[in-house]
């Protein structure tokens, strides 16, 4: 089992945490639009509380260890290594409680490229500890608002795994997936589970629309989510959202399997 301390020096040479690749710039300018309530940054959250950017910029150096400087606008955005692993403790803490229970679990990410592996593992280790792993909505179509115009997606699953393919693309069916950060798809899933009779999830594990959209509707929700995501960590502040982990979310997908294995060990749930 890998150490808290392994774990550390893995997540600052990974650059998951320390300096990570996303820009400070770009952290700013998502808790601007954030604080205008722009959808695109929302996620599927509702905030209760009014959000000032500069809220926004105390709260994320409290629950990731950004610079609370309104000033430093510059350079790389910091995540601090020790937040991160208390977070991924608190993930696998309520890991868990879904396995003791057997919780109907639902998993979904809008990060296939980076992220399928971590998911994927996860959802393997829940269905082996007795969690249904649902699978609602497959093939469903998603009308999904993009940078490039209203695009249609088709709601997929691997490996227990939810994401979106871009539909009428030749060959999407054989991609790992395509980036979103919207609701739409973990609605259109908890829609369709809900018109089937259930069963619901008691749990819904993932990141971005998938993690902010469950919190919205009242399902508990767990996931990561990187300095320039605020929503996760509104959701948590408020309640909606139980952990929200921070750490760079668009590493090569290989620099997670230590966290798996962290996260799965600290849970009971290694195979």
């Amino acid at each position: 089992m890998l150490s808290p301390g392994a774990l550390r020096a893995h997540l600052l040479a990974a650059r998951l945490a320390g300096p990570v690749a996303t820009s400070r710039e770009q952290s700013l300018h998502s808790y601007r639009l954030f604080a205008a309530r722009d959808p695109r940054m929302l996620l599927g959250l509702d905030p209760e509380w009014a959000w000032g950017t500069r809220d926004l910029l105390a709260l994320m150096a409290d629950k990731c260890g950004v610079s609370p400087d309104p000033s430093d606008h510059e350079g790389p955005d910091v995540i601090d290594p020790d937040r991160t692993l208390a977070g991924l403790e608190a993930f696998a803490d309520r890991l868990v409680a879904a396995a003791e229970r057997g919780e109907p679990v639902l998993i979904g990410t809008g990060h296939p490229h980076r992220l399928l592996g971590f998911y994927g593992d996860l959802a393997d280790a829940l269905s082996a500890a007795g969690c249904t792993v649902l699978t609602p909505a497959q093939g469903c179509s998603v009308d999904i608002t993009t940078r490039f115009g209203l695009r249609t997606y088709n709601l997929d699953y691997v490996r227990g795994v939810a994401l979106v393919r871009e539909g009428g693309v030749e060959g999407a069916g054989r991609e790992p997936g395509a980036h979103s950060h919207s609701p739409l798809p973990v609605r259109t899933a908890l829609g369709a589970a809900a018109a089937a009779g259930g069963p619901l999830p008691g749990l819904v594990i993932g990141d971005h629309g998938w993690v902010c959209g469950a919190g919205q509707l009242g399902i508990e929700a767990i996931g990561l989510a990187d300095t320039d995501d605020p929503a996760l960590f509104v959701g948590e502040a408020e309640g909606r959202v139980s952990v929200a982990v921070p750490l760079d979310d668009a590493v090569r997908s290989d620099y997670y399997r230590p966290l798996t294995r962290y996260v799965l060990n600290r849970a009971g749930l290694s195979q």
